[in-house]
């Protein structure tokens, strides 16, 4: 009853938000009015942002949570996905470690974190999620798995072990909106 009341309070100071932001001043030129209201939204809005006490965590809380995937959410947040990864989903994110990240070439990380970078960070990080949920055993069927992006990532399985995009899943986290399988390397597209 408690997370429905904060939706609903939510939904409300971002409605009556959005009216303000949207109308004309009175000499009718159709600029927005400044006003107060739009200085005093903080600048962390939608769906990521909200928590209640009740829900299962979702993907991107887990990587928020975990002190090995700073990097991976100063990435997600560089790049302004933070509400792409609460959706409904399901997702299967391929999360990987702060070691992941800290492997790649010097300087990588530092200058896709630039606002003029946003979008190549962002195609990046879409190339760690797929639609649905499957466990690491399942994803031993699959052959390659597409993309948020729009590309695939090749499956391979030897023994125990799956990589996906020639990433290592070393362990899996159920969420409750799909699941995130931590990874060893950086999955970086073709392109």
């Amino acid at each position: 009853m408690k997370a429905i009341l904060k939706v609903l309070v939510v939904s409300v100071l971002l409605l009556a938000y959005t009216a303000c932001k949207n109308e004309t001043n009175s000499e009718g030129n159709g600029t927005l009015i400044e006003n107060s209201v739009e200085n005093s939204v903080p600048k962390k809005q939608g769906q990521a942002f909200i928590t209640d006490d009740e829900s299962a965590p979702n993907v991107l809380q887990i990587a928020m949570s975990s002190p090995d995937h700073q990097t991976l959410v100063a990435a997600v947040q560089a790049a302004g996905l933070e509400n792409s990864l609460v959706n409904a989903g399901p997702l299967m994110v391929f999360a990987p470690t702060d070691e992941a990240f800290d492997a790649l070439p010097e300087g990588t990380v530092e200058n896709l974190l630039k606002p003029e970078n946003k979008e190549k960070l962002a195609s990046i990080l879409k190339h760690h999620v797929t639609p649905g949920n499957y466990s690491k055993d399942f994803l031993k069927k699959f052959k390659k798995v597409g993309q948020a992006d729009g590309s695939d990532a090749i499956v391979e399985v030897n023994g125990d072990d799956v990589t996906v995009g020639g990433a290592k899943i070393i362990a899996s986290v159920p969420a409750g909106n799909g699941i995130v399988h931590v990874v060893d390397k950086v999955i970086l597209p073709a392109n």
